[in-house]
């Protein structure tokens, strides 16, 4: 294995590692929503967060936790943006730290909070890059028909009236990949840092060999799209695809390269990075996702080595 997984909370561990030894930082972040308790980083005061009703549960998995609307449910609820922003100002001047200069950080932070993130990462002195979006091949659809809520209250008149129409939001097909880079040197050129320090710049080749749209224009942008297969799924509750995660670590690093993962979950960041030849370092709070990511990466198959098999 070409790297190690660490257990514990990374925002006291990567204080533990030194000042600009790392190549890329690649993260599937919490977002703050509350899909799972390990996600709810406000200071919640409300009893029902994060339970259920007996309709979420008939619907199985896709409903299975209760959120809170978007206006919130009391005047507390309504600081979880501010408090998302303050948690991710917690743990960014250490990641700027741990960077080597012109590194790329590329953060899944969701999209209701995104720019929260955004916020801090700059604060913190990062230069927010670009927004790149993945797009999903699959997504459940949340929106619920107005009418049938009406229905429901057996009032025919609003039902009628608003056939076609639905609460909650559309389909999330896409999910913010969001690009920051640490600042380069004072007093030189981008290419400079590159010469000195091997990060800055960007491999076009990477976005050609694993992005899936349908025109050659589409795949040099920054729309986003990968093979995704049954192994993508089921190892966590924000698992991401693999060929995604590689295609991130082929865009910003060279083989030999360190990417760090500060909350790595199942490990697909590491398991990509050991597969391109990086070096890698994946931190979890939660021991039973390092154990995961542990099998994951001693255990694997590279696919081109299946190939030569058969």
């Amino acid at each position: 294995m070409n790297g190690k997984l660490i257990t514990g909370d990374s925002i006291s561990i990567i204080k533990e590692i030194e000042s600009s030894s790392i190549h890329a930082i690649i993260s599937d972040i919490p977002y703050g929503i509350g899909c799972d308790d390990w996600d709810v980083l406000h200071r919640n005061t409300n009893s029902a967060y994060g339970g259920s009703s007996a309709a979420q549960c008939q619907n199985g998995a896709l409903f299975r936790r209760r959120g809170k609307p978007l206006n919130g449910w009391s005047e507390a609820d309504k600081r979880i943006p501010l408090e998302y922003q303050e948690w991710c100002a917690s743990w960014a001047p250490e990641w700027l730290r741990v960077l080597k200069p012109g590194s790329s950080c590329l953060i899944f932070a969701g999209r209701r909070f995104a720019h929260r993130c955004i916020a801090a990462m700059e604060d913190s002195g990062f230069t927010f890059k670009e927004m790149l979006a993945w797009e999903k091949e699959a997504a459940p659809n949340r929106a619920q028909r107005l009418s049938a809520i009406y229905e429901r209250r057996g009032d025919d008149r609003n039902a009628a009236a608003w056939s076609g129409w639905r609460v909650a939001n559309p389909r999330p097909l896409f999910e913010p990949i969001l690009w920051f880079q640490k600042p380069y040197r004072t007093g030189g050129t981008i290419a400079d840092n590159v010469r000195e320090f091997g990060v800055g710049a960007w491999n076009e080749k990477a976005l050609g060999e694993y992005n899936r749209q349908h025109s050659s224009a589409a795949v040099f942008s920054n729309m986003l799209k990968v093979h995704t297969d049954s192994s993508d799924h089921g190892l966590h509750i924000a698992q991401k695809p693999l060929q995604l995660m590689e295609m991130l670590i082929d865009l910003v690093t060279l083989p030999g390269q360190t990417v760090l993962d500060p909350f790595m979950g199942s490990g697909t960041t590491c398991l990509a990075a050991e597969r391109l030849g990086r070096r890698f370092i994946g931190i979890d709070i939660d021991d039973a996702n390092v154990r995961t990511a542990e099998k994951r990466i001693k255990e694997d198959i590279p696919m081109e080595q299946l190939s030569d098999d058969e």
